[in-house]
């Protein structure tokens, strides 16, 4: 279970990885979103890419809903 939630939580910091070209994520910094990653986000798709994607824009587009701490992941990775 914890190796789905951070592969959703990793999932949401591909594209700003894509797009910033940064080096590798620590998993240590997604860890503010992993009991939001575990609230809102639909791990029925497994960890696909696209399930990966959809969890990471699930959290952005419930920003309100997830912690400041969360927030500042995803402002940080480019999904805010």
């Amino acid at each position: 279970m914890k190796t789905l939630i951070s592969a959703c939580l990793l999932g949401g910091t591909l594209i700003g990885i894509s797009a910033t070209a940064a080096g590798a994520v620590d998993l240590a910094e997604l860890a503010p979103c992993k009991p939001a990653a575990a609230r809102l986000c639909d791990r029925s798709e497994g960890m696909t890419f696209s399930g990966l994607m959809h969890c990471g824009a699930t959290l952005a587009a419930h920003s309100w809903r997830i912690s400041e701490d969360c927030r500042a992941v995803l402002k940080k990775y480019g999904q805010l």
